[in-house]
């Protein structure tokens, strides 16, 4: 698949606007045959992206970094949703344990510690999810972002060139409402998971990286540390 233009991005989304999930899908599908990907940390309304790439594609590859800090109902959640609609799950881990890196280094840091919040993401989060990217090694990444979620992702759009781990970025719940995503949810019969928490961002509104011009040097520094450079 060739680099899309800036003209090309603004003509997809254009055109994607008015499409459905499933469409959108589809049409990410057949942008690169058989190297397409979703990724899913399964928050809230996660269940939807989840559901439609898998009516599209049904074994396609399900990307997910389990950095061993879920809470049980997320895990019981994640587990519900495998069975529920037979996810092709690839789960990545971190170079490090939790038990460890919290021995090492403390309680995970809060929003008064920028810096050691990026150190955590780095090594828990953003290098697993860059190794899985290496090794499934997508042209097309499907995501759940929605322009509501923070203000880094309302400048993004339904399709996006994604600079971190290059790959064509295709969100097709971007446009999506809370309550249109519980109809979504509630018509499919899908379950909802209200536990999460994410301690890569200990902060709903902050970012992680796997979206942001920082997480891709960040998940090469904490790659060259787990291999003990």
């Amino acid at each position: 698949m060739a680099t899309p233009t800036s003209a090309d991005l603004a003509r997809w989304n254009s055109e994607l606007r008015s499409q459905s999930p499933l469409e959108i899908v589809r049409w990410a599908l057949a942008q690169a045959p058989g190297r397409a990907l979703v990724s899913t940390n399964f928050r809230p309304y996660e269940a939807a992206i989840l559901h439609v790439a898998t009516q599209a594609l049904p074994d396609i590859p399900v990307l997910w970094v389990d950095h061993g800090y879920n809470r049980p109902a997320t895990y019981k959640h994640a587990e519900a949703l495998r069975a529920q609609l037979g996810l092709n799950i690839k789960p990545f881990l971190p170079r490090v344990t939790p038990a460890h890196r919290d021995a090492i280094h403390g309680p995970i840091p809060t929003t008064e510690d920028e810096a050691g919040l990026k150190q955590f993401s780095a090594v828990m989060k953003l290098e697993p999810f860059q190794r899985g990217m290496r090794e499934l090694a997508p042209t097309v990444w499907i995501t759940a972002l929605r322009k509501v979620q923070n203000p880094n992702r309302a400048g993004l759009d339904i399709v996006s060139l994604d600079g971190n781990f290059g790959a064509l970025k295709v969100s097709p719940f971007f446009y999506a409402t809370d309550p249109e995503l519980d109809s979504y949810l509630a018509k499919h019969h899908l379950p909802n998971e209200w536990d999460y928490f994410d301690p890569a961002k200990a902060d709903e509104k902050r970012e992680c990286g796997l979206h942001a011009a920082w997480g891709g040097k960040a998940a090469a520094g904490a790659a060259e540390i787990g291999a003990g450079r």
